[in-house]
């Protein structure tokens, strides 16, 4: 398989560097100031050469701006993980960990240069007013967003506001000639962390968490009460591109699996003394079978909830090894609304792992920590992966487990290429899956709408000319057909389509059990379950 199929390791960086910083505690109300001094020779250097520069440059400077640009400079000397967040970028930093934004409630896409609605949320403020899945908007307020080039963070910004405020919008809706315009009133939108929760099979469960945020404690409990009443007595827990979140919605996750006094985690600093974080008698789970699904995108309070599995012997971890972020942060406002992101402590597992990857060569060689995995064969070969003896722990049952570098899982799923062709990898490549299964999905829709579940949608779906329809689409857009190449991948085309359209229709109550059928690290935890 070709490296561009990797273009998600990017992104992945990201989402663990915005999301994957995890934090400990409260937010502080403000950072303690330096000690001011009268006499310059023992000033603050750092205060003194700004004044200087401000008292003496050659030209006006803007000191704010100089300031703001100083702080990012001197945390790049500490780790890549403390950071600085001007003011302007702060609920962008926290709305995912915070569980909740203010807007009008709409899950949308991009579709040649207009917002497509996808979804509206249950019970909010556009779903009152009528709007529907499918609606595309063309104008905000008095501006037209359609057709104009707009990128998405730009509409978000339009979309979003505080509470009790209101936006119009004029939308189009297929089979009315004329835009309809809703005044909406924005109202606090939750947001998900447990993407779905379902049955695989009569007894085993899964759940999906994206994030760890202070709704995850309350979803997760949600989740496990609607699939014990269906009758669940094993789960799949799916961590998989979970970059992290708060540490202590980790450890009351973990609490769920684990007897009282049990440990999970411990935390500890230059400043910050060793704090050992211990089960409860809250374990409502511990008569459950469990797996636990890992992959590169795992982070950080993913990763405590893994090693806390792992290391007590409690149940499965299984996938490819995680990301390896074991640094904890602690968040501290600045009286301007800008906050510091600093690293305060490591964490460290049950066994006494620390899991951190190295850091001391520099941001770049950190960044391209993934890529040389991936070169290194590590995305397919277990054996391809390397740790030192230095790195040995053994759990309480006798198991061998490796610090220094992520969560290595008890059972390794490679990266399957089995069904990827040079045709499959042109059409994944240039969107065309996606956006044949917008185009159906939208053209479709009257007739889609009906259908209750997934199940019904992939019986509707297998009646229709699917492969035909895309393999002309994909002509249409310079993709010739090889018909050695689709029979090849006929299988991973056909249900990555079908499992796009059920999520435009439904949801990921859609898409999740249907891509299953071709995921290898569900497919292998289901095989582990039934032996057990």
């Amino acid at each position: 398989m070709k490296k561009s199929k990797f273009n998600i390791i990017l992104p992945l960086l990201l989402a663990v560097f915005l999301i994957g910083g995890m934090l400990i505690g409260n937010q502080l109300d403000k950072i303690s100031e330096p000690n001011e001094f009268a006499i310059y020779p023992r000033m603050n250097k750092i205060s003194g050469v700004i004044d200087y520069i401000a008292r003496e440059y050659v030209d006006s400077i803007d000191r704010n701006k100089l300031i703001e640009s100083t702080i990012p400079e001197i945390l790049g000397q500490l780790d890549p993980h403390s950071i600085y967040i001007p003011a302007s970028a702060v609920a962008e930093y926290n709305e995912p960990l915070e569980g909740n934004f203010s807007g009008i409630g709409v899950s949308f896409n991009m579709q040649e240069d207009t917002v497509y609605i996808m979804s509206t949320i249950l019970n909010g403020p556009s779903e009152k007013i009528g709007i529907l899945a499918g609606d595309r908007i063309i104008r905000v307020n008095d501006s037209l967003i359609a057709g104009v080039n707009m990128v998405s963070t730009d509409i978000v910004k339009m979309l979003k506001g505080k509470k009790g405020t209101r936006v119009n919008v004029s939308i189009v809706r297929r089979g009315i000639e004329e835009p309809l315009d809703f005044e909406i009133t924005r109202d606090r939108i939750p947001i998900a962390s447990v993407d779905i929760g379902y049955m695989l099979t009569d007894d085993i469960g899964f759940i999906k968490i994206s994030k760890f945020s202070r709704s995850t404690q309350k979803e997760f409990i949600d989740a496990v009460e609607k699939l014990n009443d269906q009758g669940m007595q094993k789960l799949i827990l799916d961590l998989r591109y979970n970059s992290g979140g708060y540490l202590n919605a980790a450890t009351e996750l973990a609490d769920h699996f684990l007897t009282a006094g049990t440990p999970i985690v411990y935390t500890e600093g230059y400043s910050q003394p060793r704090k050992d974080i211990m089960a409860t008698s809250q374990g409502d789970l511990l008569d459950h079978d469990v797996i636990i699904l890992i992959d590169e995108g795992s982070a950080s309070a993913s990763e405590i909830l893994a090693g806390a599995i792992q290391d007590n012997d409690r149940g499965l971890i299984i996938g490819r090894r995680s990301f390896g972020k074991g640094l904890v942060q602690q968040q501290t406002m600045f009286s301007d609304g800008s906050a510091l992101r600093l690293t305060i402590a490591r964490y460290y597992t049950p066994t006494g792992r620390s899991i951190q990857k190295p850091y001391e060569n520099g941001l770049d060689d950190y960044l391209n920590e993934l890529h040389n995995r991936f070169d290194r064969g590590e995305f397919i070969y277990a054996d391809s992966i390397k740790f030192a003896d230095s790195l040995k722990y053994l759990t309480p049952g006798g198991k061998t487990v490796y610090g220094g570098g992520g969560i290595m899982p008890d059972i390794f799923v490679p990266v399957d290429t089995s069904l990827y062709s040079d045709y499959y990898n042109q059409v994944w490549s240039r969107g065309l899956l996606y956006r044949f299964a917008f185009k159906y999905a939208d053209k479709n829709r009257g007739k889609l709408d009906g259908l209750e579940d997934y199940q019904e949608m992939v019986e509707y779906l297998d009646m229709q000319d699917l492969l035909g329809q895309f393999t002309a689409f994909a002509e249409e857009n310079g993709i010739h057909e090889n018909n050695e190449e689709i029979i090849l991948s006929q299988q991973v085309i056909l249900i990555s389509m079908k499992a796009f359209i059920a999520r435009f229709i439904l949801d990921n109550e859609g898409y999740y059990p249907i891509i299953h059928q071709i995921d290898p690290t569900i497919q292998k935890s289901l095989e582990i379950f039934t032996q057990i």
